[in-house]
């Protein structure tokens, strides 16, 4: 049979009245005038060649058919529930799905310890899989589906089917051996360029915002290494005169849990880095990943400058 001339608001009449068996009660329910639920009703006993509710002192009477058709039309109206349900995302925190990051193990380091806690207990069959960025934005992987969500400091000129959310910003410090002879007497800009310096390059170039701002002034410093990496560096700082020129929440960390390193301020005027998470327009609907993105956010909030 083609149910293309088949009116299925008609099911969700049918149980209606039969759960309630009472005109009134199911018009109310069904936010109908009780003359627009009887013709809904004249048009069921016409699809279906039979009564189905006959008036009784009490309200309806369901007939045999009725009764024999009941169960299924209550099973195919939960079904429908359930499919609109799903597709509107009334229950989307139950799903089972898996969200792929891109991202730095600066960011991994300073949001993950928060957000998996909060997805296991709230989210608790969502997956979360990282991926290095790797300096640079994954404009492939977004737009094909192997990343949901991308978050750095370094995304610029996104296309016009991309959305973008400023999460955090920091500003910079350097780090140094606590014992490092070259400052002595602290630092400031002399002491910073006479030692040399590490970096970290995503991309391989070892040309940064210290290096650009400097040039400005006319001034350089000696960069002796460039480390794919914002957590590693620190361990190559320690004991040596090298500095490390990070954002605060690194040093920070690595002061605290690397014994003889020191956090300085920067002797440079340099503008806070703002983090954003990016996303495709393909998932941005998407009640579970919108969700995601919001505890992200605010997760990520009190920790901005």
């Amino acid at each position: 049979m083609n149910i293309a001339g088949k009116d299925l608001n008609l099911l969700l009449t049918f149980h209606v009245l039969y759960t309630e068996r009472s005109v009134s009660a199911a018009a109310v329910r069904l936010g109908l005038s009780q003359p627009a639920l009887s013709h809904k009703l004249a048009r069921l006993r016409h699809d279906f060649g039979d009564a189905l509710f006959v008036r009784a002192p009490r309200g309806l009477t369901p007939t045999p058919r009725a009764h024999e058709l009941a169960p299924r039309v209550h099973q195919l109206v939960a079904g429908l529930e359930s499919f609109f349900d799903f597709c509107e995302g009334s229950d989307f925190l139950s799903r089972n799905d898996r969200v792929h990051l891109y991202t730095t193990d600066y960011m991994e380091q300073l949001l993950l310890p928060r957000l998996l806690p909060l997805v296991r207990r709230e989210a608790p069959r969502l997956q979360l899989v990282t991926h290095n960025t790797r300096g640079r934005l994954p404009r492939a992987e977004l737009e094909n589906g192997e990343c949901d969500i991308a978050i750095a400091g370094f995304y610029a000129d996104l296309p016009a089917s991309y959305y973008q959310q400023r999460i955090h910003a920091e500003g910079f410090v350097v780090l140094a051996a606590a014992d490092n002879p070259r400052l002595d007497a602290g630092l400031d800009l002399d002491s910073y360029l006479a030692c040399e310096h590490l970096v970290t390059t995503l991309t391989g170039d070892l040309d940064g915002l210290v290096d650009r701002r400097l040039r400005e002034m006319g001034r350089s410093r000696r960069v002796v290494a460039g480390l794919s990496s914002f957590l590693a560096p620190p361990l190559s700082v320690v004991g040596s005169d090298l500095l490390l020129t990070c954002l605060e929440s690194v040093g920070r960390h690595a002061e605290t849990h690397i014994p003889g390193l020191a956090v300085h301020p920067c002797p440079l005027a340099l503008d806070d880095v703002a983090v954003i998470q990016t996303w495709h327009q393909r998932t941005h609907e998407d009640r579970l990943r919108r969700w995601l993105r919001g505890q992200i956010k605010a997760l990520l909030a009190g920790e901005s400058r």
